[in-house]
C-alpha cells in the first residue's frame, strides 16, 4: 500500500503577507513614532516571570529590565515567531518563544508575576476569552501591563473606526480591529485596573483609526 503523506497542521493563525508588512512597519513605528519609548515605559520595573502574548516579531524584548528572570513569548503566527527568536537571542534576559494562541495559553495556571499585552488585544479572535486566560496564568496579586489601540473618543472617528472594523480593516490587517475598548474588556475579564493614560500614535496631527491608545497597568485580585 502507498504510504500516504500528512502536511503539518497549519498554524491557528496565519497572515503570511501582513506578517512581513507588520514587522517592518513596526520597526519603523518604533524609531520614527515614538513607540520605541512607550514600549520603555510599559515594561519598567518588571520582575519576575513574565508572559507576553502576541510579541509579534519581538519589538519589545530589549525592552525587559535585567529584574525580570524569564520571558515567556507566545506567538501564532509563523513568520513573526521566527523574528521574535532571533530577537530573543540578543535579548538581555532569557526569552522562549513559544507557538500558541492568547484563547489557549499552553502554560500552567499561576506560574506567572506579570503578563504583557501590546497591540494584540485589537486581533485576537476573542479578546474576553484571552484576557480569561491570562487571569488564569497570573499568580494572585500579579499585574498586567497594557499598551492598546482603541475606540477614539471623538464622535467622528469613533463612527468611522466602526464601519471599517465591519468591512475592510481586520482583511487588510490581520485581523485587526479599531474600536475595541481595551479598559472595559481588561475590567470585565475581572482585572482591577490601577493606573492608564491615553496617547496617540503618532503624536503629531496625523491621525490614523489605530490612533488612539492607552496605556496601563491592572492587576489580578488577591494577595500574593
Amino acid at each position: 500500500m502507498p504510504v500516504l503523506s500528512r502536511k503539518p497542521p497549519r498554524d491557528a493563525v496565519h497572515h503570511p503577507l501582513f506578517a512581513r508588512c507588520y514587522a517592518r512597519v513596526g520597526a519603523l513605528a518604533d524609531q520614527r513614532a515614538g513607540v520605541a519609548e512607550v514600549r520603555r515605559e510599559l515594561l519598567a520595573g518588571l520582575s519576575g516571570r513574565v508572559i507576553e502574548i502576541g510579541a509579534g516579531s519581538g519589538l519589545n524584548f530589549p525592552h525587559y529590565p535585567g529584574t525580570v528572570s524569564e520571558v515567556v513569548a507566545i506567538e501564532p503566527e509563523r513568520h513573526l515567531r521566527h523574528l521574535a527568536v532571533q530577537a530573543g537571542v540578543r535579548a538581555q534576559v532569557p526569552v522562549d518563544v513559544v507557538p500558541g494562541t492568547a484563547e489557549a495559553l499552553p502554560v500552567k495556571s499561576e506560574a506567572f508575576d506579570a503578563a504583557v499585552v501590546s497591540l494584540v488585544l485589537c486581533s485576537v479572535r476573542d479578546p474576553g476569552r484571552a484576557l480569561a486566560e491570562l487571569l488564569r496564568v497570573l499568580r494572585p496579586g500579579g499585574e498586567l501591563r497594557f499598551f492598546e489601540h482603541g475606540r477614539a473618543e471623538g464622535r467622528a472617528l469613533a463612527l468611522t473606526q466602526r464601519a471599517l472594523d465591519r468591512t475592510v480593516w481586520p482583511l487588510l490587517f490581520g485581523g485587526c480591529h479599531t474600536a475595541r475598548e481595551p479598559l472595559t474588556l481588561i475590567e470585565a475579564a475581572g482585572f482591577e485596573v490601577t493606573g492608564h493614560r491615553r496617547l496617540r500614535v503618532p503624536p503629531g496631527r496625523l491621525t490614523l483609526p489605530s490612533s488612539p491608545c492607552v496605556l496601563g497597568v491592572a492587576h489580578r485580585s488577591g494577595c500574593p
